[in-house]
């Protein structure tokens, strides 16, 4: 901890006056005891100490009264109300006596831990992770009473800990009983009358190309020679809203899960799995129903024409993203001269989108070698190759000219309603921070000018830095000052793409708003009129929200793996990069593995330091010593805690 000054014997502080404003917003709960509330109007935020939470949870709506400001002092409020509790169920480890038990949670999500009734244990034991509901919150007491709900297993057994993350987030981890049953009911039988109304395309090359352990195949590629240099390709996306009917359970359950969760060891399923990887999945050599778009290319890559249709395929080969890899690049083995002509026309149109003003983020994924009882072996970095360009030009293509079939009408007509994947323009100071922090390594970027000059300033900086010790980082701080892409009814274009219309329609085992635009394209295309509005949005934000929280869950998964990882590296030294920067330490990414950890402020101890936001540096006081995000260190290894998914360092001077 930066060292505090002496205190001299002060009188107390007169206690602060109340003034007579009451505000409602959001409450934000930190491990340190800073917590904030976030006004619903969208002012700035109010800190609140803990003495005068009233016990809220992060993510609570609350009803608070604000203090009156001291000189020099920022405004406080007081939580006079909880209005709505985001959640009721919380995650920790149980602490089990003869007389009483305890939930023992994070400080982040509550301060006080939970007290169990002997006869609302369900079986828990000392020590290991439980789901509790909170049942009441008594006035006389500082600890909120619960009952156990699940017990998920051990500490440290790899499936407690994930399904942990996932209840942590409020995130299902088993799927109903009645819903699977439900799918297992649904008739595997295609019928000749299905056939006969669907184009036929059992007889047309057509093949998956995936990662090699997905189960899941929702897309697959058709191509075939045409006269006058042309080629027809078509997009074939499985037909899951043919299955899944609105309303039912199947779909209810759908809708409220949004998405596929991917943790770092397994998926987490929209769907059950006997449509996810068997009736839906397109698996070679098997008949399946599909929705597709069949585009007329030129060699040029430019689309000549295209129609949208329901068909059927039969899929001739299944590819891994590795096998695609060595024939492109070998140009040599299995359906070699389809692979290289697809490839040839998406790296066209990937040159189109970026002249259009398309931004080039490639980042490296993480990825874990992990043994049967999920034990992280080793660490590597996934880079996306031809391969896996080849596939996303034509799901970008699909999906762009799905969302302007519907979206691109005539001048004075009003679009029908539709499910729009939008990304709005870069905040203007997030990008005046990019501009200056990029500067100190001696990079440009425009933060002015036309969004097509913006995107290819950026892209120019992206180019640069590719391969070098400060890409990451860069690239990091980059998406940092982009706009987070969502999905909505009110079209505004795909920034990032630099598309004008934008949805997504290639994933449907996966994502439910592909589903939606599955739904609505087929009601549109047969003429049907437009759907509510408010209600597409309403299912719109639900589905922009699942997005976001999974992704948190994800991202916590690799962050428990990448801590398992090191727990066994205390003491040892590594080189890194400062990748964050805060008033209660330095975050520090080791170059060798991407691992992230803390130097804490409390072991800086040769100096007082305070944050420096505008420069993002902590500053010593007395010796002007600087630590600023980009920097290069060198730390060792001083404490991990799998638990809180934490890992401290220590900087070597």
């Amino acid at each position: 901890m930066a060292k505090k000054k002496k205190q001299g014997n002060k009188p107390p502080k007169p206690a602060r006056k109340k003034i007579g404003v009451i505000a409602e917003g959001t409450f934000e709960r930190r491990a340190n005891g800073k917590n904030s509330f976030i006004p619903e109007d969208g002012g700035e935020p109010v800190f609140v100490a803990e003495r005068n939470s009233m016990y809220a949870m992060n993510g609570d709506r609350v009803r608070v009264q604000l203090w009156a400001k001291r000189k020099k002092q920022n405004l406080e409020a007081e939580v006079v109300e909880v209005i709505h509790r985001v959640k009721d169920t919380v995650v920790g480890i149980l602490e089990v006596s003869t007389y009483y038990a305890y939930l023992i949670v994070d400080s982040k999500i509550l301060m006080n831990d939970i007290f169990i009734p002997q006869d609302k244990l369900k079986g828990g034991k000392s020590g290991q992770k439980a789901v509790v509901k909170i049942t009441q919150w008594p006035e006389i007491t500082k600890n909120p009473i619960g009952e156990v709900v699940d017990i998920l297993g051990d500490v440290g057994n790899n499936q407690a800990e994930m399904h942990a993350i996932l209840a942590e987030f409020g995130l299902p981890y088993k799927y109903p009983e009645e819903v699977e049953k439900a799918a297992e009911r649904i008739s595997t039988q295609i019928t000749q009358e299905e056939i006969r109304a669907r184009e036929d395309f059992r007889n047309t090359l057509t093949f998956t190309i995936d990662p090699k352990d997905a189960k899941d195949f929702d897309d697959a590629l058709s191509i075939k020679k045409l006269p006058d240099n042309l080629w027809e390709v078509g997009v074939h996306i499985a037909d899951v809203t043919h299955y899944v009917k609105p309303d039912t359970l199947i779909d209810k359950e759908a809708f409220d899960r949004a998405t596929s969760i991917y943790l770092v060891d397994r998926v987490v399923p929209m769907l059950p799995e006997v449509l996810s990887n068997s009736l839906c999945s397109l698996r070679p050599n098997e008949d399946k129903l599909c929705f597709s778009i069949i585009f007329t290319i030129d060699n040029n890559a430019n689309v000549k024409d295209y129609r949208i249709k329901r068909t059927i395929i039969n899929s001739d080969r299944r590819f891994s993203y590795e096998e695609a890899q060595d024939i492109l690049e070998k140009e040599a083995g299995e359906l070699k001269d389809e692979l290289l002509t697809l490839d040839r026309l998406a790296k066209i149109l990937q040159k189109k989108r970026f002249e259009a003003g398309a931004i080039n983020f490639d980042r490296v994924e993480v990825k874990f070698e992990i043994d049967e009882n999920g034990k992280p072996l080793n660490v590597f970095f996934k880079e996306a190759k031809d391969s896996n360009q080849l596939i996303e030009e034509f799901m970008l293509l699909a999906n762009k000219t799905v969302a302007e079939a519907i979206g691109k009408v005539p001048k004075g007509k009003k679009a029908k309603t539709f499910v729009y994947r939008v990304h709005d323009v870069p905040n203007s100071e997030k990008m005046e921070n990019l501009v200056q922090f990029v500067g100190r390594f001696g990079y440009k970027v425009k933060d002015k000018g036309e969004n097509s000059e913006i995107s290819k300033s950026i892209n120019r900086l992206l180019d640069e830095i590719h391969g070098k010790k400060e890409q990451n980082l860069i690239e990091t701080i980059a998406i940092r000052a982009m706009a987070k892409a969502v999905y909505t009814t009110t079209n505004i274009g795909h920034y990032g793409l630099a598309f004008h219309y934008y949805t997504h329609f290639t994933s449907p085992i996966r994502r439910y708003p592909d589903m939606m635009v599955h739904r609505l394209l087929e009601r549109y295309l047969t003429g049907g009129r437009s759907v509510p509005e408010q209600k597409t949005e309403e299912e719109c934000k639900h589905c922009s929200n699942m997005e976001s929280v999974s992704a948190q869950a994800e991202r916590a998964s690799i962050k428990y793996k990448q801590v398992e990882f090191m727990s066994d590296k205390i003491g040892m030294a590594f080189d890194g990069v400062i990748s964050g920067v805060t008033e209660w330490g330095l975050y520090v990414e080791l170059n060798e593995n991407m691992c992230e950890g803390m130097v804490p402020l409390r072991d800086l101890n040769d100096d007082f330091y305070e944050l420096d936001e505008k420069t993002y540096s902590l500053v010593g006081k007395k010796n002007k010593q600087r630590y600023r995000l980009g920097d290069p260190v060198r730390v060792k290894v001083a404490r991990v805690n799998l638990d809180r998914k934490i890992m401290d360092f220590t900087l070597e001077q």
